[in-house]
């Protein structure tokens, strides 16, 4: 998969991915609905969407931003066990801390991405990030699609629900 330009959307907050540069909110011209919108309309983030409504994450997704979402797939969600999915969507603040994992402060490109080792998430962790030839990798997870803009940021498509290390 060869790398876009403009990647957008799910896991979005806090612009502070070292030393990268950082898109303003205008630059999502062409961008008509925010995170949630995108990712319910995309119609393969249903585990995600259901995910964000349990732990209360809505209108945070949906603020101003910009967000950076490394978005994990239904394919994504289903390969954790049952029970173990289950279990975190009954605990909220697991839940929580899980979801923003997957969110980065401020719109970060796929050109940009490629850029760095690692992104510090709202979630308070970092994030690994390795490029081998056109491979990205967020932890254990494949970048599958990029730079999905979104009015509030943008969402990276990934194949693997990433989890903090703590």
């Amino acid at each position: 998969m060869k790398l876009k330009g403009l990647f957008s959307a799910l896991f979005l907050s806090l612009a502070v991915f070292a030393g990268v540069a950082v898109m303003p909110v205008s630059a999502n011209v062409n961008a008509e609905k925010d995170i949630v919108d995108t990712a319910v309309g995309a119609g393969s983030f249903n585990t995600l969407v259901t995910a964000v409504k349990e732990a209360g994450l809505v209108e945070t997704l949906k603020g101003d931003g910009p967000f950076t979402v490394f978005a994990p797939t239904d394919e994504a969600f289903a390969k954790i066990p049952k029970a173990t999915l289950e279990g975190l969507l009954k605990d909220k603040e697991a839940l929580k801390k899980v979801l923003l994992y997957h969110v980065v402060s401020g719109k970060v490109m796929a050109a940009d991405v490629v850029k760095i080792k690692s992104a510090k998430t709202v979630q308070g962790s970092s994030a690994k990030v390795t490029v081998k030839g056109d491979k990205v990798m967020i932890d254990n997870a494949s970048v599958v699609k990029t730079d999905i803009s979104c009015t509030n940021g943008v969402i990276h498509v990934i194949d693997t629900v990433i989890l903090p290390k703590n």
